[in-house]
């Protein structure tokens, strides 16, 4: 069955980058959106970014634009996220989460409350000094 697994997570301080992994199988990567959502203590779970499945549509949270880029490699099956800029605020278990695009085209990304279908189990991001 389709699996999501994430890395690259870790201990990072404030201004500094980390690239979180998302590595996909059990299905077609190609036919799916990806997500990137984050949840920090005692706060809801938040999309971060979207990727449509041919990787031509990108979309950011307002509090990472301009400081995260989201990028696919389908040859690897595999979703990135490049974080740069880090702030004590980023702080937070990030998820991969796949949506299969269905009938929509591969250019579309959902709604950032769009429910996915397919969750990772996270990875731990920590920006402390």
């Amino acid at each position: 069955q389709l699996q999501l697994v994430e890395s690259g997570g870790g201990l990072v301080q404030p201004g500094g980058s980390l690239r979180l992994s998302c590595a996909f199988s059990g299905a077609t990567f190609n036919y799916y959106v990806i997500g990137w959502f984050r949840q920090a203590p005692g706060r809801e779970r938040a999309r971060v970014s979207c990727i449509s499945s041919s990787g031509g549509t990108t979309n950011y949270a307002d509090s990472v634009k301009g400081r995260f880029a989201i990028s696919r490699d389908n040859a690897k099956n595999t979703v990135y996220l490049q974080m740069n800029s880090l702030k004590p605020e980023d702080t937070a278990v990030y998820y991969c989460a796949a949506l299969s695009r269905d009938f929509h085209d591969s250019t579309w990304c959902p709604s950032p409350t769009y429910p996915m279908d397919y969750w990772g189990k996270g990875t731990l991001v920590t920006v402390s000094s």
